[in-house]
């Protein structure tokens, strides 16, 4: 516990404007849910939150910390320039390498996480990728990206091929050998967007391990489906993160401190 309290400056509520705490609060949640869907790696993967008022910054956890150690408080505050983000002041390169490029290019993106799943990193393996198998899986066809791995992502020449492999309209992402990202314009349409990416990797690897032959549906219906998901996403949102608020509440209310 000494590391932790060395390795991380608490920011006060007061010290900030509302937007940046009420981002921290949501960044902080987004955290202990991460945690809570078994989406950690110890220390590593990662969630950033744009900051509404500042939007050239946006918040990352500190280095040492696991998911379940963060708070609204001892988030740290990064820009998107580069400046004060050494590892030596808590932040991890690759981790900064590859969110700070998606929100620096993509401004309808307020939130990615990057997560490294064993259904995530399977499917980042698979020949011939994700298929649209379900209703859930659906929501990405025709709107997955894929991401060649070119090693630990510590170098910032890999930032303008990881956006532009993401493209312009895509909130989702297989980094290959590697693991998932997803975006979203807010906190809660990321995460959901992880939930389902993460879920339709795992049913998928299941039904072929399975043996038997897979069902496909057809394009149209799938295609429909994926335009029911983007109005449904848009619709829902409030209502979705009210619902994860009470899962982190429940869990372990400390986080919002």
């Amino acid at each position: 516990m000494q590391a932790l309290q060395l390795a991380v400056n608490n920011t006060q509520k007061s010290a900030v404007s509302t937007a940046e705490w009420e981002a921290r609060v949501a960044a902080a949640a987004a955290h202990r849910l991460a945690d809570h869907y078994g989406w950690s790696n110890l220390i590593y993967n990662h969630i950033a939150v744009r900051i509404p008022d500042e939007p050239d910054a946006f918040l990352f956890k500190a280095h040492n910390l696991m998911f379940g150690e963060v708070t609204a408080s001892n988030l740290l505050k990064v820009r998107l320039d580069g400046r004060h983000h050494s590892e030596v002041k808590g932040v991890q390169a690759a981790g900064y390498t590859i969110h700070s490029a998606i929100l620096a290019a993509r401004a309808d993106i307020n939130c990615t996480i990057h997560i490294h799943t064993p259904a995530g990193i399977a499917m980042s393996a698979h020949g011939k990728g994700l298929k649209s198998l379900n209703q859930g899986s659906m929501r990405f066809h025709n709107r997955l990206s894929y991401h060649d791995y070119e090693g630990i992502a510590d170098s910032p020449e890999e930032c303008e091929r990881l956006v532009n492999d993401l493209g312009a309209s895509n909130m989702a992402m297989i980094m290959r050998h590697h693991g998932l990202l997803t975006c979203g314009q807010t906190v809660s349409e990321a995460i959901s967007h992880m939930r389902y990416l993460d879920l339709s990797c795992d049913v998928q690897l299941r039904l072929e391990s399975a043996g038997a032959g897979i069902l496909e549906a057809p394009d149209e219906v799938c295609e429909k489906t994926a335009q029911q998901w983007a109005k449904y996403v848009r619709s829902n949102d409030a209502v979705d993160w009210a619902a994860y608020l009470r899962i982190a509440d429940r869990l372990d209310p400390s986080y919002a401190g």
